[in-house]
């Protein structure tokens, strides 16, 4: 396939369009914040934190995500400490080192910032529900471009999953297949954060992104679909753990 080569006028038009929705978001980020008696960075943290508590977070990987610097993520974590919404424990893989975890009293903040619909999830609510999934899609290859670029820190997506099967069913609602559940599913359900990621190796992530990004014509129910004699480590599907249902049975 020719790649046509991207209009630069269209391209800022794009992103000039971007600037005005962040904008919003950041307008709609201060207000939900603020009700919770926090600043934004605060609320990220906060909810940064309560995706990933089951281990604890160190103060890099908190500035990383952010894309902040350790500093100014030290002084908004010293902030929700003292607000009694975060606890610091010793890394239990490493004495000398500190991990951040989130109080009951956090969950309860998290939960509430959850629960405010913003003007720009009411904007977005405007789109169709194919509209809706082809924007998701966008974003996800707009977060993977910036991600590769070094502007962004790795992020738990679908499509940097090593459990993430794209395009190997033949039911064009729910082509994909995730093998950590055994359960096929739709473009409109990709994550784009998600607690059981593990992320694949670079080699694998190539294949899984070209057969992503890439509609077969001929899909059959395992992976002879997809060209993986090129290297990649990826096994095949275990059909066997399909409900008939196509109910999700998670791996014991």
């Amino acid at each position: 396939m020719t790649c046509v080569p991207s209009d630069p006028d269209l391209t800022r038009r794009i992103r000039d369009g971007l600037d005005r929705i962040c904008a919003v978001m950041r307008a709609d980020q201060w207000a939900i914040a603020g009700t919770a008696g926090l600043n934004p960075t605060q609320s990220h943290v906060l909810i940064f934190i309560a995706g990933r508590a089951e281990k604890g977070v160190r103060v890099g990987a908190i500035a990383a995500q952010l894309g902040v610097s350790q500093p100014t993520a030290t002084d908004s974590i010293a902030a929700l400490v003292r607000k009694g919404l975060l606890t610091k424990t010793s890394d239990p893989e490493d004495a000398r080192a500190v991990t951040m975890r989130i109080t009951q009293a956090g969950r309860d903040i998290v939960r509430g910032i959850g629960l405010v619909v913003t003007a720009t999830e009411r904007a977005l609510e405007t789109l169709s529900n194919q509209e809706q999934t082809e924007l998701l899609q966008l974003v996800i290859k707009t977060i993977r471009a910036l991600q590769i670029a070094g502007a962004l820190s790795p992020q738990r997506m679908c499509v940097t999953c090593r459990y993430f099967r794209p395009n190997v069913h033949k039911e064009p609602t729910a082509p994909h297949h995730c093998d950590y559940v055994g359960a096929a599913f739709g473009p409109q359900s990709l994550r784009l954060d998600c607690r059981d990621h593990d992320a694949s190796s670079l080699s694998d992530a190539e294949v899984l992104w070209r057969s992503y990004t890439t509609t077969l014509p001929e899909l059959s129910t395992g992976y002879d679909a997809m060209d993986f004699a090129s290297g990649s480590n990826i096994q095949p599907l275990e059909e066997s753990r399909l409900s008939s249902t196509g109910d999700a049975r998670k791996k014991e």
